[in-house]
């Protein structure tokens, strides 16, 4: 609890955020979630089926004692659509949180910056907890924290790629101007990917099919949470200099002469 990570009115003693979804079973979830530390997993309102016969649905299986439940709006192409799911969100769960996701193109699942701006506006209006799922656009990003989301979400590369972090310039650059948290969401693949996102100086990844998708998506949520407390601590100790030539380790100054020996 020394690093305390602050959503809104919220605090997360852990830096990572889980998915739910593409994991191989429900029991593999469970234990990938343990494995990662998480204290935060996202879950699609839409993929909630209250219909089940045996009675159960995705939520039976997330361990609510230790994990807080941020109901997203995946699979929403319009604002109203976004408005209404969550809506939903917080009437089942009794939260305000929400991770907005406003979909524009259905090859690439960008998001829409007009409609996920306007679904924005009206959720913090309405009070929710807003964490608005956006393209790596500094001034789209600023734009939704002056409309007072709780934090910015920008892609690291589009969602399920497990690219990596395409275009850390953009990141940085809205690292740098955002009073908000900033949390890269969505591409990336492994643990070297996760390390370098929070080496440019984030504040946390949300990550899903990076490690459900894993040959094995346990030792793979561990390998996530090592790699999110090292890229984290880098960053902070701070990187040494690049240089193009050689640097010697033991510098030849001071070197007691062979001639004296």
């Amino acid at each position: 609890m020394t690093d305390i990570l602050r959503i809104g009115s919220y605090e997360l003693s852990s830096r990572l955020i889980v998915g739910t979804g593409k994991y191989p079973s429900m029991e593999v979830m469970r234990a990938a979630h343990a494995a990662s530390g998480a204290v935060m997993v996202t879950v699609a309102i839409r993929r909630i089926n209250l219909d089940d016969p045996s009675g159960k649905t995705l939520l039976d299986y997330i361990d609510r004692e230790n994990l807080l439940v941020l109901p997203n709006t995946a699979g929403c192409y319009t604002a109203k659509d976004a408005v209404l799911t969550a809506q939903l969100a917080r009437e089942l769960l009794e939260t305000d949180l929400i991770k907005l996701e406003v979909i524009g193109d259905p090859d690439t699942l960008h998001p829409d910056a007009r409609e996920t701006l306007n679904a924005a506006e009206r959720l913090v209006n309405e009070g929710f907890t807003v964490l608005p799922y956006i393209g790596d656009d500094p001034v789209v990003c600023k734009q939704l924290e002056e409309l007072g989301c709780a934090a910015v979400m920008p892609l690291a590369a589009p969602i399920g790629s497990g690219l990596g972090v395409c275009n850390p310039y953009t990141i940085r650059i809205i690292k740098e101007r955002a009073k908000v948290p900033v949390i890269v969401d969505a591409g990336v693949g492994t643990a070297s990917d996760a390390a370098i996102a929070m080496e440019l100086g984030v504040d946390a990844l949300l990550m899903n099919t990076g490690i459900a998708a894993a040959r094995d998506p346990v030792l793979m949520a561990e390998a996530m949470k090592h790699a999110v407390i090292a890229g984290r601590a880098a960053y902070h100790a701070g990187r040494m200099e690049k240089r193009l030539y050689a640097n010697a380790s033991s510098p030849m100054r001071d070197l007691i002469s062979t001639k004296a020996i």
